[in-house]
């Protein structure tokens, strides 16, 4: 497409995107060679950008490959060698002493809470907008029989600790109250927009627990983003924590499953919780294989999810007319959070026309593109970059939201 075709805006996207690509690519570009990137444009010009989560991720012909080849055995009976080796390589790298292979991260949590809250009526403390606690179905009550009680989560993904200390019961064996038993955490943060929690909050969360008897699991899904963003090792991060549960199915790019990993007490009474809760599977090395390949050669290209998610959020900052309202420091991870401007266009409206092409669209842009993003919490609206999502992609999705901006603009501006 030539620039001719695109705003200001836009050509201030292009300025974006053509700077600091070249840093941080070398060792991605054997990972990307077999990962397609993005929907190719069809017969009609049309392009899908799928920014609704990381978890839209497929594996590529090298993950397929290693699935299809994965040596297997029965794990139930802990005989699948290549779940052993995925356990193995999780407890090391994420500084633990063991670790256990579980279908989703859903039931990596309620795991967790299971383990950590043995006893009906234990309680554990949530930040008030955390994933366990919003998105979960509520299954440590459900299922666990286990009372939750919540703290107000910051913008930055983190929660006050005088108000935590606040909520740590005392009167245990007292019979009017539930015991306090385990904090959570969520890193990095999905609500609050990919944000990283830092090393100080967590150590200093550590240290309270510690006083209190109460041990801290946390939420981990994309732990992965964090250490990438902060520059160290999962395990400096995941010090601070007894627990945690990691994803290998969104920005890792495996089809299926979460590393849940603490102490060899601990896991051992994991086994048990997963198998109760249905998770116990058999030849599941074909999974785990994928696993392997996810926490060996997809960790370092986060970086590139990184960047082009501040890229695709400065080039919205810039957009003439300013339909979208974007902290671009905010943006840590692979997820953006922005607002409209403009009260009357709602979230779910600007979603379904992101995802729906015109023909003045393909006129003014040389393609159609169907950009496919969640209406969010708090009346914002959540895009989320991962390995199908290209350079030229990105580029694509903000086009199409310029284009976006400028019609609504053009409508708005019609005499009645």
């Amino acid at each position: 497409m030539s620039s001719k075709a695109v705003s200001v805006s836009a050509r201030a996207f292009l300025f974006f995107m053509n700077r600091g690509t070249a840093a941080g690519h070398g060792a991605a570009r054997a990972v990307r060679r077999y990962h397609a990137r993005g929907a190719p444009a069809g017969p009609l010009g049309l392009r899908t950008v799928d920014l609704r989560s990381d978890t839209v991720t497929k594996p590529g012909p090298a993950m397929r490959r290693a699935m299809a080849e994965a040596e297997v055995g029965d794990d139930v009976f802990g005989e699948d060698p290549t779940v052993n080796e995925l356990q193995k390589r999780a407890a090391e790298l994420f500084g633990m002493e063991a670790a256990l292979f579980v279908p989703s991260g859903t039931m990596s949590n309620l795991i967790a809470v299971m383990v950590h809250c043995s006893e009906r009526g234990d309680e554990m403390i949530v930040g008030n907008l955390s994933h366990l606690h919003v998105y979960e179905q509520g299954g440590s009550a459900q299922l666990a029989g286990v009372h939750s009680t919540t703290v107000a989560t910051r913008p930055d993904g983190t929660f006050n600790l005088t108000e935590l200390e606040d909520k740590i019961r005392h009167g245990y064996p007292d019979p009017h109250y539930p015991r306090s038993r385990l904090v959570c955490v969520e890193n990095t943060h999905n609500i609050q927009g990919g944000r990283v929690l830092p090393l100080s909050f967590l150590q200093e969360l550590h240290s309270l627990a510690d006083h209190y008897g109460v041990v801290v699991h946390m939420d981990g899904a994309r732990v992965m983003n964090a250490a990438v963003a902060l520059g160290v090792s999962p395990s400096v991060i995941l010090q601070y924590c007894h627990t945690v549960s990691v994803c290998l199915s969104k920005g890792l790019g495996a089809p299926v499953g979460t590393m849940l990993a603490g102490s060899n007490g601990f896991v051992q009474r994991a086994v048990r919780a997963r198998k109760v809760l249905g998770g116990g599977l058999r030849q599941s090395g074909i999974l785990a294989a994928a696993g392997i390949l996810a926490l060996t050669g997809m960790v370092d290209r986060l970086k590139e999810d990184h960047h082009r998610t501040r890229t695709f959020a400065q080039a919205l900052k810039q957009c003439d007319p300013p339909l979208y309202e974007v902290d671009v420091a905010a943006v840590a991870t692979n997820i953006l959070c922005f607002r409209l401007s403009d009260p009357s266009l709602s979230p779910a409206d600007f979603c379904e026309r992101a995802a729906t092409v015109c023909e003045d669209e393909v006129r003014v842009l040389g393609q159609g593109v169907q950009v496919l993003m969640f209406p969010h919490v708090g009346g914002t609206i959540r895009a989320v970059w991962h390995m199908g999502i290209s350079d030229d992609d990105t580029q694509a999705a903000a086009e199409k939201l310029y284009f976006l901006a400028q019609q609504y603009s053009k409508q708005k501006s019609r005499p009645c």
